[in-house]
């Protein structure tokens, strides 16, 4: 704990000293693509909202309904940018506000939590082409197919924690030639972005419950009552 508590002290002047170095080549043009940056992840992101609402609807559900039920996970899980933390939420809101079988939610919502990264993977491919032309790299079009695989696979494997996306980022980064240094730059967004990135999740797995529910939750909901 005393040596963590060394690097920890350590951690500001380095971060800035990364920053540093990473502006002296790039300059100040980086922050502005920041902005674009997150306006590209936030638009995504509702983009993929919307494709959880058009489900719905397909299914016969009503989207409104669906987001006024699931309001309280969604807090939660903007809160704590964690989608383990929400999962006794999720399930008890399943269970209770959309009528979800309990032998689904308690199968879906586990899972879902663990590889259902839709979010994170989104924002992973947007920040590794960001990465790219900040250093100036052209992705050839074998290379953006590699990238998606890459970052498909690595999300399944993310840790449902804060901040567990950056772990992934750099192996993905790796993979296609980007230096690894140039996360420091967007390491301060991230932890605003996962916030959204988490509440997309969570929305993905409660929609996730829905569906199943309506095509097999009636063969389970008899089986209980035999």
């Amino acid at each position: 704990m005393i040596v963590v508590s060394w690097a920890m002290l350590l951690v500001p002047y380095a971060v800035f000293g990364l920053m540093a170095a990473l502006l002296s080549r790039i300059g100040l043009d980086i922050f502005i693509g920041l902005g674009y940056y997150m306006l590209v992840i936030l638009l995504g992101l509702f983009i993929l909202l919307i494709f959880y609402m058009v489900l719905l609807l397909v299914i016969g559900k009503n989207p409104l309904t669906f987001l006024k039920a699931i309001r309280e996970p969604q807090l939660l899980a903007f809160s704590t940018s964690s989608s383990a933390a929400v999962m006794p939420i999720s399930m008890k809101t399943a269970d209770e506000k959309l009528g979800v079988s309990s032998n689904i939610s308690d199968f879906v919502i586990p899972i879902g939590a663990t590889i259902n990264m839709d979010g994170t993977a989104m924002s992973q491919c947007a920040t590794t082409l960001f990465m790219a032309q900040a250093y100036g790299m052209e992705l050839s079009i074998v290379n953006l197919l590699l990238l998606t695989l890459t970052v498909v696979g690595a999300s399944i494997g993310t840790p449902a924690i804060p901040g567990g996306g950056i772990i992934i980022l750099a192996s993905v980064l790796q993979s296609v030639g980007i230096p690894v240094g140039g996360i420091i730059v967007i390491v301060g967004l991230d932890r605003i972005l996962g916030m959204f990135k988490t509440a997309v999740n969570v929305t993905g797995d409660l929609t996730a419950c829905v569906i199943f529910d309506k095509f097999f939750g009636t063969g389970l909901k008899k089986k209980a009552v035999e």
